[in-house]
């Protein structure tokens, strides 16, 4: 795959100027060591390579969190080069038992995929911040901004962490980051799964692929402040040769999942209007 013309950038400057943030952060916050949860991907290999690139690689834990009958024996190897590769120190959890006990304590959670599917990035995320707490370290999440725009991430699992280093780049950009990177070719070219059930792809599950909607973006979020101009969904179809549809699925994935990227919401207190009494 090449990477679309107006979202290639300076691989070499992204990577720079991501570790140094990484490393502004960890040295300005006092910050020991950091979590990262190792899935076989190509959006948390670039993380922990990064990462380690940042830090050291004696400052970096790669967590391997994999389940037992749905994680693809592929990722299994993935996780495991990723970690070798990098000679970073790694801690491997199958959580099937706990996906198990889950279903036992509540065991309707089984009859609805949705929930069944989400329960398992939340386990993933209570382990990977128990870990970073006995080691008084941060967890860094893998997340990118095309699944942050689609709301393609599991609230408070996937989607929770204290640093996000690449929301500032979509899925696409992240493998032509990788490749500048040097990773295994195969992690990079693999096709993006949440692997929460057997056969999930996420492509097949948004309807789109990645290299599409993260050319929708760019014209929709970085094209009106980079040139101050805003095109019409016809004529961003027309530069992308797409269907007009394709872009009213992003924006309707991104409105329908505006409560992800938001603060939970409380109520206002009209503290003027208020009458105290004394007790």
């Amino acid at each position: 795959m090449i990477i679309a013309q107006e979202l290639d950038l300076n691989w070499k400057n992204v990577k720079r100027c991501i570790e140094n943030w990484i490393k502004n952060y960890f040295f300005t916050n006092k910050i020991r060591k950091v979590v990262v949860g190792i899935s076989g991907g190509v959006d948390s290999a670039v993380v922990a390579s990064l990462t380690k690139n940042a830090l050291g690689r004696g400052k970096v834990i790669g967590i391997l969190l994999p389940e037992k009958g749905v994680t693809p024996k592929t990722d299994r190897k993935d996780m495991k080069k990723i970690v070798e590769l990098l000679r970073v120190d790694f801690l491997e959890i199958e959580i099937s038992k706990l996906v198990k006990n889950f279903i036992e304590a509540f065991p309707l959670v089984k009859g609805d995929l949705l929930a069944y599917g989400n329960l398992k990035p939340r386990i993933r995320m209570t382990l990977l911040y128990a870990i970073a707490n006995v080691n008084r370290a941060l967890v860094v999440g893998t997340s990118d901004r095309s699944e942050y725009y689609l709301g393609y991430f599991t609230k408070f699992g996937d989607g929770a962490a204290d640093i996000f280093p690449l929301l500032g780049l979509y899925k696409t950009q992240i493998k032509e980051l990788g490749r500048f990177l040097k990773l295994p070719r195969a992690i990079i070219d693999k096709t993006p799964s949440p692997g929460l059930w057997k056969g999930q792809t996420a492509e097949k599950e948004l309807g789109i692929s990645y290299e599409v909607a993260d050319r929708i973006f760019f014209y929709k979020k970085d094209f009106p402040i980079l040139y101050g101009k805003v095109y019409s969904n016809e004529k961003i179809a027309k530069i992308i040769g797409i269907n007009k549809y394709l872009i009213e699925l992003v924006e309707n994935r991104g409105k329908n999942t505006m409560h992800k990227r938001a603060l939970p919401p409380s109520p206002p207190i009209p503290y003027p209007y208020f009458t105290w009494k004394k007790s």
